[in-house]
């Protein structure tokens, strides 16, 4: 014969049996979990800057591609035209009075540095026949690094 034992009966065994696992197995301590928030944030205080300057680094180096593509175009615009254009906008958009216009020489987009700005054109140039330049990441005069002025004549 099987003896029946009452809900209760068995509730005060699991009771008995679990009392020494909920004691040990509460989770992670406010402590713990403190000392990984710091190191994490440490790593990110590490990679981060990393990142945001390789980021930097690139603008960089896509507007000095595009001062020496804008270059080219300002050439081939003088070889076509006979004149050198009296601003890069010629390069895009036929300007009235120049019938070998073979344009355009660049798209629209390529006339704006890699932080939004138009880039500065001058003819005739200060320092070339031409100068192209763009103030670099701040926009203003002056700097280093992303900062510094990039330009076809340095």
């Amino acid at each position: 014969m099987t003896t029946m034992t009452s809900p209760t009966m068995r509730h005060r065994h699991m009771d008995r049996a679990f009392r020494g696992v909920r004691a040990t197995s509460g989770g992670f301590s406010l402590i713990e979990l403190l000392v990984v928030l710091v190191i994490l944030g440490m790593i990110a205080g590490l990679v981060v800057p990393n990142i945001m300057q390789r980021g930097e680094d690139a603008r960089v180096r896509a507007a000095q591609t595009e001062i020496q593509r804008l270059s080219m175009a300002v050439d081939e615009f003088y070889l076509d035209a006979g004149r050198a254009p009296n601003s890069l906008r010629e390069l895009v958009e036929r300007p009235s009075g120049v019938s070998n216009w073979n344009g355009p020489y660049v798209n629209d987009s390529n006339l704006n540095d890699p932080w939004g700005r138009p880039y500065t054109y001058r003819y005739p140039g200060q320092n070339r026949s031409f100068d192209i330049h763009s103030e670099g990441a701040d926009g203003a005069p002056g700097g280093e690094g992303a900062n510094a002025r990039i330009s076809n004549w340095e």
